[in-house]
């Protein structure tokens, strides 16, 4: 009976964990919806120099909702409606203010006969964000070019922050090139779960949803039956 109450005793406790993580889902979500943190932004570039096409440019994060000292990737897209093929020579993006060196950059883009590749690159520092350069790469109406770019989210951020990153720059033909800083995203700092926590960004290895929430292939909910189902058996 005494080894039934101290099983008892664990599962509330277990109980008590889930029901926190619960909570914390809930309080991120109400801070992700504030409709003044806009996860991506669009801006167009028509007039005499882009020859009668429609220059496009697009920003966004990967999620509204991001746990400290874990990673945020903004993706980057530049495309053209209409007839026209202006090449990009080099893309810079600005992060938010605060943000240390990218961890990892990829280029997405046309390539005679194979079509769209991905590609790593190295961002190189270029007046407080971080460009890529190539000697032109292709863009369409079908094969825009996007470059991807991840950086650690700072540990020093609070739960509820809301944090903005600044815009892109963007050089190559004539009626390509732009400057853009208000082509911005923000996204919405919390504190990291209990799994993230322990096990690393769920984020990042894929085992948790935008909300930071436990997969059903759920780490913590294994650990702890392990560790219930071991006491009562000793």
């Amino acid at each position: 009976m005494f080894r039934n109450r101290r099983a008892a005793a664990i599962a509330t406790s277990a109980a008590m964990v889930f029901a926190g993580l619960s909570m914390t889902t809930l309080e991120t979500g109400a801070a992700s919806a504030d409709t003044t943190c806009a996860l991506s932004s669009h801006a167009t570039k028509n007039d005499i120099s882009t020859l009668g096409i429609t220059m496009t440019y697009d920003k966004g994060a990967n999620l509204d909702s991001i746990g400290v000292g874990t990673t945020v990737t903004y993706k980057i897209v530049i495309g053209t409606t209409g007839i026209g093929n202006p090449y990009v020579n080099t893309i810079t993006d600005y992060p938010p203010a605060g943000f240390g060196a990218p961890t990892s950059a990829t280029i997405t883009a046309y390539h005679a006969a194979l079509g769209q590749r991905t590609e790593s690159v190295t961002p190189e520092p270029n007046a407080g964000g971080w460009k890529v350069t190539n000697t032109g790469w292709f863009v369409n109406s079908g094969n825009p070019v996007t470059y991807t770019i991840t950086y650690p989210v700072p540990t020093n951020l609070s739960p509820g922050q809301q944090v903005t990153s600044g815009g892109i720059g963007v050089a190559g033909t004539v009626g390509v090139s732009n400057e853009l800083p208000n082509l911005t995203s923000c996204f919405t700092a919390r504190a990291n779960t209990v799994g993230e926590s322990a096990l690393g960004s769920l984020n990042n290895n894929g085992l948790g949803s935008a909300d930071g929430q436990l997969s059903s292939t759920g780490s913590l909910s294994t650990i702890l039956s392990d560790a219930i189902r071991k006491y009562i058996g000793s």
